[in-house]
């Protein structure tokens, strides 16, 4: 009898081991490069006129994401207005109306705990000859792949399978103007920066960089992922091994790096305020800010890859035991 009820017991353990390791898989599968086209062909469409901050193209495109996560049931960020948080800025002595859109899931066991994961949803808009810069990679890409991030999460939610900690998906305006819209997040949070876990920013990611040696687009460029928490990256190290197996390429994350790229995109103000940061990164191209950046040149099968290996990130961030500590 002892025997048997210590089979049972492992097998219990087993099996509740198990579904923790299906559950992420499983809802990792809601993420295709399906719904991500249709996602990008939309939101790197000419209706939105290139999304520069301020505009009607802008405010298109808050618009869109607004209507997604009201229609996906995920709530607004509290101190939002129906997830806009507004600001105004100064953008070449002009005063400019704006705004972050921030949307939340809560977490089951430690709420007050913040895991945000950040995309900017602005472009540079249209040239002077009337060309509408599109920014499908820049950065529609990163903006789908926190919408298709957001709905696995809340469909394991809704399953009862967690997040553990609170999930910020935080859409910024005014990057392209100077990071300004994570400026003014981490100046105005939404929530405690004390509280924040860590930023995961995602930022032009459906491309291959034609500087690299080899075509594969099997990579991401990881930027940041050490520089305050070593725990973080062997976090990601390890998330990526079990799942998702792309090269993880840290070539511009030396402090010698020309292009000072961990400067540049909007987990910096996040770092700047000590909270540790994995800044998602494919590189730039010959259609980096030129009206060429258009959707029908983005990867998708690889797109949904590196979104892949985000949620998973995400996952374990939000659902382990402990919270990750900062390198002593």
């Amino acid at each position: 009898m002892k025997q048997l009820i210590l089979l049972f017991s492992f097998a219990f353990i087993t099996l509740g081991h198990s579904q923790l390791k299906t559950g992420a898989t499983e809802y990792a599968k809601t993420i295709t490069a399906k719904e991500l086209k249709e996602h990008l062909y939309v939101y790197a469409s000419d209706y939105f006129q290139g999304r520069e901050t301020g505009t009607i193209g802008q405010k298109r495109a808050v618009d869109f994401l607004q209507n997604f996560y009201r229609t996906s049931d995920i709530p607004a960020a509290n101190g939002t207005q129906d997830y806009l948080q507004p600001m105004e800025l100064t953008i070449k002595g002009d005063k400019v109306q704006t705004e972050n859109v921030a949307a939340l899931i809560k977490g089951s066991d430690y709420p007050d705990q913040y895991i945000v994961i950040s995309s900017h949803l602005d472009h540079v808009g249209v040239n002077e000859k009337g060309e509408i810069h599109n920014g499908a990679d820049d950065d529609g890409s990163g903006t789908v792949a926190l919408l298709e991030i957001a709905e696995a999460f809340k469909q394991a939610a809704e399953e009862g399978n967690g997040p553990k900690r609170s999930l910020v998906f935080l859409h910024v305006t005014g990057e392209e103007k100077g990071l300004l819209g994570s400026e003014y997040y981490t100046e105005n949070p939404l929530y405690p920066l004390e509280n924040t876990l860590a930023n995961l920013n995602v930022d032009m990611i459906g491309r291959i960089n034609p500087k690299r040696a080899t075509e594969d687009p099997n990579y991401i460029y990881l930027i940041g992922s050490d520089k305050l928490s070593q725990e973080l990256h062997d976090i990601s190290e390890a998330t990526n091994k079990k799942y998702t197996q792309l090269e993880l390429d840290y070539t511009y994350n030396d402090e010698n790096d020309p292009n000072r790229f961990y400067y540049r995109s909007d987990h910096y103000n996040f770092a700047k305020n000590n909270i540790p940061v994995i800044f998602y990164f494919s590189g730039t191209h010959e259609d980096y800010h030129r009206p060429g950046d258009t959707p029908d040149k983005i990867l998708y099968p690889t797109l949904e890859k590196r979104t892949k290996l985000i949620f998973h990130t995400a996952w374990e961030l939000a659902n382990r035991k402990k919270q990750i500590q900062l390198t002593k």
